[in-house]
């Protein structure tokens, strides 16, 4: 393997500083992420493990985390029982923006939701991230939904 060849693997426990490391560093996750205390993100890393519709992935480049998404399976009634992916949590390194990884990342989500049966491949974003939803717009979707959340 090239050394700057990028592999996408599944997240490890060993993983979990630098992908909360990543979701921290972004404008909205600065506020909402606690990397100080890891003790929840292995809590949910756990579940995330012991649930088979969960693929949490890493983008590695020499040896580094360079960027993180998670892709959840919906088995579903609607659609005829179509399948779904949801991508979420899609992170790149700062000094990796702008080098097509989040494209490759994508890229991975979607021929891995195929793989998994899914029909639709879908993501929310915060309406405040106008270049985020031009990345996803020249990956092909389209903006069809308004969303709505309940904080708990």
């Amino acid at each position: 393997m090239n050394a700057d060849e990028l592999v996408i693997r599944p997240v490890t426990a060993q993983d979990i500083p630098a992908v909360v490391a990543l979701l921290a560093a972004d404008p909205l996750g600065v506020s909402r992420e606690s990397p100080d205390d890891l003790t929840p993100y292995y809590a949910a890393f756990e579940r995330l493990a012991a649930d088979p519709n969960q693929h949490p992935v890493v983008a590695e480049r020499n040896g580094q985390v360079v960027g993180t998404l998670q892709l959840t399976v919906i088995p579903g009634l609607s659609r005829a029982g179509t399948t779904r992916t949801v991508v979420e949590a899609v992170r790149v390194r700062g000094d990796e923006r702008g080098s097509g990884l989040g494209t490759r990342l994508m890229e991975w989500a979607i021929e891995e939701s195929r793989t998994l049966g899914a029909g639709l491949v879908q993501l929310t974003s915060d309406t405040s991230r106008g270049d985020a939803h031009r990345f996803y717009e020249r990956l092909g979707f389209t903006g069809s939904h308004v969303g709505f959340k309940l904080v708990l």
